[in-house]
């Protein structure tokens, strides 16, 4: 495309110099993170460009199949993260309803992104799809992580006043209310906070990609304002499906507290 400055090797390499900077700064402070930046830096590389190589065979070859193995493999990832990044030990209960709710609030999502806001054809258009979903998961995945960890610490810490909440006659829906709010709240809020500064405080990575490649800002500004309307939806959708579900694997039949299994 016209006007598209293509980087050089040497250009990107260049790049590396803020890694370097980061290194110095770390060093000279006497914070122990230089193996950690390292290994991000190199994990990064290695992985985008083969991601890369990997994108450009998918465009190349577009069918239902690979589209549908990719989004398996994305969904897989997201929610292996989400049970590595809880600190406290999940019970088998609480990581099924991780898992349906990512898979779930997702893919319902998405599936209503790519056939009404966007209506592309065919749906399993990679150049769409990919991307899409990457940005639908990848801050729902976000989304959850913050919520399982103010759910679990949540009732852990009010354990006592859940327990004479329930004595006085509540449901554990009623005695759990506030935990179940206060998760959801602290799950959405990073997701507002992105949408009150875009625009002004900083432009967002999609809509900068756009620009960089040619495309006018004008419809770069529409798929980011669609885009980021779908990832409040995504979020939103599956946080609240675990929240809604996830607080009732603390209690037993019996409408009793458990904590674990």
């Amino acid at each position: 495309m016209d006007g598209v400055i293509e980087l050089q090797f040497w250009q990107m390499v260049a790049a590396y110099i803020f890694v370097v900077i980061l290194l110095l700064i770390v060093r000279a402070r006497g914070i122990s993170r230089e193996k950690e930046i390292l290994i991000a830096s190199i994990r990064m590389t290695v992985q985008l460009v083969l991601v890369g190589y990997i994108l450009v065979y998918l465009f190349n070859n577009i069918n239902p199949l690979n589209t549908i193995i990719v989004i398996v493999v994305m969904e897989v990832f997201a929610i292996h993260n989400i049970y590595k990044r809880t600190k406290t030990k999940l019970s088998k209960a609480l990581k099924k309803i991780i898992a349906i709710s990512m898979l779930f609030g997702t893919l319902s999502s998405l599936i209503y992104f790519l056939l009404i806001v966007i209506n592309i054809s065919p749906w399993y258009d990679p150049r769409y799809f990919i991307p899409i979903a990457g940005m639908l998961i990848g801050n729902s995945m976000t989304g959850i992580s913050l919520g399982v960890t103010r759910l679990v610490d949540g009732m852990y810490s009010e354990r006592h006043l859940i327990e004479s909440a329930l004595m006085l006659g509540a449901t554990p829906k009623m005695a759990a209310k506030q935990i179940v709010d206060n998760a959801f709240d602290a799950a959405i809020l990073p997701s507002i906070n992105s949408m009150v500064g875009m625009g002004i405080v900083f432009l967002p990575g999609m809509m900068t990609g756009q620009i960089l490649s040619g495309i006018s800002p004008v419809t770069a500004i529409e798929y980011q304002i669609a885009i980021m309307l779908g990832i409040l939806g995504s979020v939103a959708l599956t946080v609240i499906l675990f929240v809604q579900l996830g607080y009732k694997t603390f209690f037993n039949e019996e409408s009793q507290l458990i904590i674990g299994e």
